[in-house]
């Protein structure tokens, strides 16, 4: 039986950890994690090599590891309260160049990189459902979102000009797990939750642990390609609020856009006016390429996925 060496980057990360323990116990795979900072808890059988992803270190850890795959998940999803965005633009776009030019240099064979449903954008003429074949209009105004979208235009460009290194880029809609926490959960934590006028805000979900699955099964297959990781069907933010057993403020968009500004400028809010197009067009996930081409079934519908992330969130309330 051959040995596949697999090279994870972001691996202290959540999603990271995850892809990592699910790696770890494979027999058939030798497992490297890279991350900036060194793994809390290390897990037989993988090797671990600590760089920052946008570092020169990087190349001679891929050099010295020669990965038959690198996985691809380091990026600033949460910023942190003192983070900026030169940072988070070096990290996930330089940082991301950092990791392909090494791929080619050291014939690594296939890529696989996670990107997200925000690399589509945030428009208003978005379509019901996105496929992959939409156009990638990541906003500028919000950076996780144009970062992608960077990421992306050289993901393409390294098509083009470096075929032999294959790629499986994923799309990845909302991601709700036992212990996850990111700007959308805050937005479910809040007393009451906030919908626009003329705006269902729809959301698409994917588990944590059908993103991992997706993961390995791109380790395994041969399929190459983009793909939209989302669970069947959406719910609107009317559904969710009913979910929560909370009220749905419903505002107009000036005023939502207003007080947003005023309380911006009271430094009372990190989040400003571009936040309503964040909430009221977003971009909606048809996973059928994922299921029919890539092969792989998500395990929950994206109503599932939300009934899990709510009966572990409210298990671990007191």
């Amino acid at each position: 039986m051959t040995t596949k060496t697999i090279l994870v980057t972001g691996s202290s990360g959540y999603l990271g950890s995850q892809v990592l323990a699910t790696l770890a116990q494979r027999s058939d795979l030798r497992v490297i994690g890279l991350d900036v900072r060194a793994p809390a808890h290390r897990l037989d059988g993988v090797t671990y090599a600590v760089a920052d992803i946008r570092a020169p270190e990087v190349d001679a850890i891929v050099a010295s590891h020669r990965p038959d795959v690198v996985v691809h998940l380091a990026s600033i999803v949460t910023p942190g309260k003192n983070s900026n965005r030169a940072f988070e633009y070096d990290v996930d776009v330089n940082g991301t160049r950092n990791i392909l030019e090494c791929c080619v240099a050291h014939g690594v064979r296939r890529v696989i990189v996670s990107s997200s449903g925000a690399a589509y954008g945030y428009h208003a003429d978005n379509p019901e459902w996105l496929v992959e074949t939409d156009p990638v209009r990541g906003n500028e105004a919000f950076a996780y979102s144009h970062h992608k979208r960077l990421v992306e235009e050289m993901l393409a460009d390294y098509r083009q000009k470096h075929p032999a290194l294959e790629q499986v880029v994923f799309r990845i809609g909302t991601i709700l797990g036992a212990t996850v926490r990111n700007q959308i959960t805050d937005l479910f934590e809040k007393p009451r939750l906030i919908a626009i006028a003329g705006s269902d805000s729809p959301f698409v979900f994917i588990h944590d642990q059908d993103v991992v699955g997706a993961i390995v099964h791109g380790i395994d297959s041969q399929q190459t390609g983009i793909f939209n990781v989302a669970g069947d069907g959406k719910l609107s933010i009317h559904q969710i609020a009913a979910k929560l057993g909370k009220k749905c403020v419903v505002l107009p968009a000036w005023v939502l856009r207003s007080a947003l500004w005023i309380l911006k400028q009271l430094h009372l809010t990190q989040y400003g006016p571009e936040q309503l197009d964040f909430l009221r067009y977003r971009p909606v996930l048809l996973n059928t390429r994922l299921k029919n081409e890539f092969g792989y079934i998500p395990k929950r519908s994206s109503e599932q996925v939300f009934e899990l992330y709510l009966s572990s969130r409210q298990g671990a309330q007191p």
